[in-house]
């Protein structure tokens, strides 16, 4: 048997129902069904489709992900059937934050829809966050200040893109880039448009269809103590920095 028959008869015996009632509900002959259950045979795709919505799981936990490993409630439901965000909690209940360290980030494109691999990282608790779903997140370079390379930014789950709003930053999980922190820039249609605080770096779309996940900024921890910069100078810095890009593009243009 497949993990893929392993995980639909758990989850027909966890529902308490019949095969061939599960059937009537997926408009195919009890016989039918009984040979994805057994694994003689594989579901075609409209078949996956039928069956994780009616478990209202994603079909990529269904193929790839043990449920027989996963406490159900344990599990955030996201719009649209798309996902399944798995989440962790201490002994009373309370949703933990994890947090994607530097060392663990590269796997986690790989990982992030994976309950084991979620309940593998590191977790801290942050009460005053109030109700959501947050998770730690590691950032790169000084495209963000004040925010510093090594900083660690707490995002809050976004479930639906149509809650995003333009001026906030926020966490980007895409399948092209991986990881970024941006601010955004303008929320159109099909894409979101992106931009540093650093103005050295240039605003950039990033297309909806790429977005694995979202998350607000809620807060940073971070070493730094240093004396903010003063405006004046931050923008005579910026200034020369917007200089050196634009000297940059001309020589890239010289032939």
């Amino acid at each position: 048997m497949s993990l893929f028959s392993d995980n639909i008869r758990s989850l027909r015996l966890h529902k308490k129902i019949s095969q061939e009632k599960l059937a009537e509900s997926l408009l195919i002959t009890r016989g039918r069904y009984v040979k994805y259950e057994d694994g003689t045979s594989e579901a075609p795709y409209e078949i996956l489709k039928k069956i994780a919505h009616y478990y209202h799981i994603s079909i990529d936990l269904l193929l790839s992900v043990d449920v027989r490993k996963i406490p159900m409630d344990n599990l955030l439901q996201l719009e649209n059937n798309r996902l399944v965000l798995p989440i962790t909690v201490d002994t009373n209940g309370e949703n933990f934050i994890e947090v994607v360290t530097q060392k663990v980030k590269a796997g986690y494109l790989n990982g992030y829809a994976d309950p084991e691999y979620i309940e593998s990282l590191q977790h801290i608790s942050l009460p005053f966050l109030g109700p959501g779903k947050y998770r730690g997140f590691p950032i790169e370079g000084d495209s963000m200040p004040p925010h510093e390379d090594g900083s660690i930014i707490i995002g809050r789950y976004i479930e639906k893109l149509g809650d995003v709003k333009d001026g906030r930053t926020y966490i980007l999980i895409t399948k092209s880039e991986g990881m970024v922190y941006k601010r955004l820039n303008k929320n159109k249609t099909n894409a979101l448009v992106v931009a540093s605080d650093n103005n050295f770096y240039p605003a950039y779309e990033v297309k909806v269809s790429d977005i694995l996940e979202i998350w607000e900024y809620e807060c940073n921890i971070g070493r730094n103590d240093s004396k903010q910069e003063n405006p004046e100078t931050a923008n005579v810095v910026n200034m020369f920095l917007e200089l050196k890009r634009e000297i940059g593009e001309l020589k890239g243009r010289t032939p």
